[in-house]
């Protein structure tokens, strides 16, 4: 703090004296350009307006981070034409004017009332002027001046970053290049040494070193060994004012690790590995591991494997596990105790990548034995042959002999084995086979024809332990033998045409066996001896498996028989001889020309014999036609039509509905459903009227409350029913109820009905109808007890 001190008062000194010749200048200058213009005046005896200002400056300095009690004297103005007695008035503007540079307006002296940093600003433009003080009228152009602020010691470097990481491979020479650190100084570089850095390292000692001036850290040891110490942590110092007493200074952390490069062989731990593994192991199977240690990393420390020699090199191998290194050793083929129990090799470790700087270090190479010795597993039955082939004859009888499979225990122990076939491959059960023997049999008669091979597996386990078992395919192949007659080929129907000439043959026929081709052709075609001289046709065996159909009369007649069945013999070449008697269907066709197909169809001669085609087609069509005629009338027959007016007859009301049983009288509520009675229509207000159409639209209104449709008051229901006929001129007569309180009263013709008849004197004798039967026995109770009672009387 003491030298800070000092040195801020050295600066300060030195511009108070570079401001006090800067005053004694601009005075003499002043002083010069007053006397000018005093002899203008005298000589041309008034005053002259001139446009040059009578004061001229160009820069003032301020020293940065002054911390005195009173404000900084940065300068002074003063105009020529300011003679002392106020009225001069001087206005400082700008950058920080009036609040960092302030000015006393009658002496011009220029002051900085906060303490100035040069990092944050290095100079400020102002601009200055001398007004009246009473009309603020300049009186001199305005001037521009800069203030600069000079710098002092008070940044210390700084590096671009806290902490660097940098790496460099173990084993490097002595002055290897390993990073630059770089610091910056905030001070002016321009101005004394401030911003003048100088590097050093404080911690890394005596591994690294760094150069003064660039920052660049290089090695300082030889042969540093990343498996001895793989990281380092430097502390490297920055330092201005050209790293002398009293500068600032600023450090930084560097962290360099050492790279890995091949300068380690790998090892083997041991000289020998002992293994074991069993005899049942399946190829491919891991027998055991082994590592050459490396203590290189990457791929440097990349080890790889191989046998060199020993009796084990055909039966086992080696690769490598990328994620261990290790080396593993698996099983490349079937191994048996009982044959050989133990192999030894030898294993080789070595590095693929070789550094041709550290070839001198020795091979990058190990070696190891791997003994491995065969472990005795309880193995299944192993069968003598991989698969078997058997052959037995069709149609023999059950219990026939078809081969045999053999199997055996290759342990020590030799243990007894057992047969059996797998019924998953033998579902129909054909064969069987002797659990003790392995001899295969069938149990049913096989045909060729519908299976000439059968592919079943056989089991063999030991008795002792039916877990470990065995299998093996057997493939059954079914001989034939001449069990199956020939039969006439594809072709079973040929046509023949009329006019054919004798001894012509007409098509050529084949025949099929479904026995195998040592039983089958060669095929010979025969006649029946009962049709030998068969008088149509005849047979020529062409003694390649086909024979000729051949004319024996001259000509056919269609009319007469159109259809011949021709028995043709056909005969095999197998031992012992088989043959069928087969029908060959020959059809006779009209064969116009050759060019034209032959037509077979008998239709165009029954045709001839009546009516042309065109005439059939008319008469079926008039039959058409009538037949639609007839329908039509027999629909319209059937067709009723709706009269306009309902007559009386179909009216209900008139209908007579006998009832065997009688009812509970008016007590009796259940017995009918008034609400039949009601009209659906009339209970909404409006009947359509279906006899006449209503000449003006009735309006249903409101007569009232109507009983519910389910009420039994008859009572209201008639009312409501009569209301709305007499109001209602659109409803159909017969919906109208008409109630006659007497008849034929006062009329000159008299009663026309009966209704009052026994009430009245009549005369009339009605006991006839005693004599009518039970069906009027009713009529002649009502009518003829007028009688029977006067008669009692």
């Amino acid at each position: 703090m003491k030298e800070d001190y000092c040195l801020h008062v050295i600066l300060l000194c030195l511009g108070m004296v570079h401001y006090s010749h800067a005053m004694t200048r601009d005075k003499m200058h002043h002083l010069r350009t007053s006397l000018h213009t005093h002899r203008e005046r005298g000589k041309e005896g008034q005053v002259l307006h001139r446009s040059k200002r009578g004061w001229v400056w160009n820069q003032f300095f301020v020293i940065e981070e002054y911390t005195g009690p009173d404000p900084v004297l940065v300068g002074r103005l003063h105009s020529d034409v300011d003679a002392g007695d106020g009225k001069i008035k001087y206005i400082l503007s700008g950058e920080g004017a009036g609040t960092i540079f302030v000015i006393d307006d009658k002496s011009g002296n220029i002051h900085a009332t906060k303490t100035l940093d040069r990092e944050e600003r290095a100079q400020y433009t102002l601009m200055a002027q001398a007004v009246d003080r009473d009309t603020n009228q300049p009186l001199e152009p305005p001037s521009e001046f800069i203030v600069k602020v000079q710098d002092i010691n008070d940044n210390p470097p700084e590096f671009l970053h806290e902490n660097y990481h940098a790496t460099v491979p173990e084993m490097s020479n002595v002055g290897t290049s390993v990073i630059q650190v770089t610091a910056s100084d905030a001070d002016d570089p321009t101005y004394g040494n401030s911003a003048k850095l100088v590097y050093s390292i404080l911690e890394g000692q005596p591994y690294f070193s760094v150069e003064s001036q660039t920052g660049i850290i290089r090695t300082a040891l030889p042969n540093m060994d990343r498996e001895a110490k793989e990281e380092y942590h430097v502390v490297i110092q920055a330092k201005d004012m050209g790293g002398h007493m009293g500068g600032l200074s600023g450090t930084t952390k560097v962290t360099i690790t050492l790279t890995d490069v091949n300068d380690n062989p790998p090892k083997f731990p041991q000289s020998a590995y002992p293994m074991s593994v069993s005899e049942a192991a399946v190829p491919g199977e891991e027998v055991g591991r082994l590592k050459a240690k490396d203590p290189d990393i990457g791929e440097n420390g990349l080890v790889s494997y191989r046998i060199l020699d020993g009796d084990g090199a055909e039966m086992f191998e080696i690769t490598i596990d990328y994620q261990t290194q290790e080396g593993v050793v698996k099983l490349k083929k079937h191994l048996d105790y009982e044959t050989k129990k133990l192999y030894s090799m030898k294993v080789e470790a070595a590095n693929g990548h070789l550094d041709p700087r550290f070839i001198s270090r020795g091979p990058f190479k190990d070696t190891a034995t791997v003994k491995i010795s065969v472990e005795d597993a309880d193995e299944p039955p192993v069968f003598l042959e991989p698969f078997y082939v058997m052959e037995v004859h069709e149609n023999t009888t059950a219990g026939t002999v078809v081969g045999r499979v053999h199997a055996k225990d290759t342990d020590v122990a030799n243990s007894p084995i057992r047969y059996l076939i797998d019924r998953h491959t033998d579902l129909d059960r054909f064969f069987s086979i002797n659990p003790e023997d392995g001899v295969i049999k069938t149990t049913k008669a096989l045909d060729r024809e519908e299976a000439v091979w059968h592919n079943i597996s056989v089991i063999a386990n030991e008795i002792h332990n039916r877990l470990h078992e065995s299998r093996v395919p057997v493939a059954i192949k079914v001989l034939d033998m001449n069990d199956n007659a020939p039969e006439l080929g594809p072709i079973k129907e040929g046509i023949v045409c009329e006019n054919l000439p004798n001894n012509e043959p007409f098509m050529t026929i084949s025949a099929i066996d479904k026995d195998d081709s040592a039983n089958g052709p060669r095929f010979i075609f025969t006649l029946p001896a009962e049709t030998a001289r068969n008088p149509n046709f005849t047979i020529r065996d062409n003694r390649d498996n086909t024979a000729s159909i051949e004319v024996r009369q001259k000509g056919f007649a269609r009319l007469k028989q159109d259809l011949y069945l021709f028995p043709i013999v056909i005969k095999d070449g197998g031992i012992p001889e088989m043959s069928s008697t087969n029908t060959l269907t020959i059809r006779v066709c009209n064969c116009i020309n050759d060019a034209s197909p032959p037509s077979c169809n008998a239709e165009p001669y029954v045709l001839n014999a009546g009516l042309s085609t065109g005439a059939l087609i008319a008469i079926l069509a008039c039959i058409v036609i009538l037949l639609v005629i007839v329908v039509l009338f027999v629909t319209l027959r059937r067709q009723k039509k709706e009269p306009l007016i309902v007559f009386e007859e179909e009216d209900v009301r008139e209908n007579i509905i006998t009832y065997d049983d009688e009812g509970g009288g008016e007590e009796d509520t259940e017995a009918f459903d008034i609400a039949t009675l009601q009209n659906p229509d009339g209970i909404n207000g409006f009947m359509p009227r279906k006899d006449i159409k209503p000449e003006l639209q009735y309006t249903p209104r409101d007569f009232g409350i109507r009983p519910a449709p389910n009420s039994v008051d008859v009572d209201d229901f008639i009312n409501t029913r009569i209301h709305e006929a007499d109001n209602d001129p659109t409803a159909p007569p017969y919906d109208s109820i008409q109630i006659y309180g007497y008849e034929g009263r006062g009329s000159v013709a008299g009663s026309l009905s009966s209704l009052e008849s026994a009430t009245t004197d009549s005369d009339l004798d009605y006991d006839y109808l005693q004599n009518w039967g039970p069906r009027f026995k009713k009529l002649a109770d009502l009518y003829g007890s007028k009688d029977t009672c006067d008669d009692d009387s």
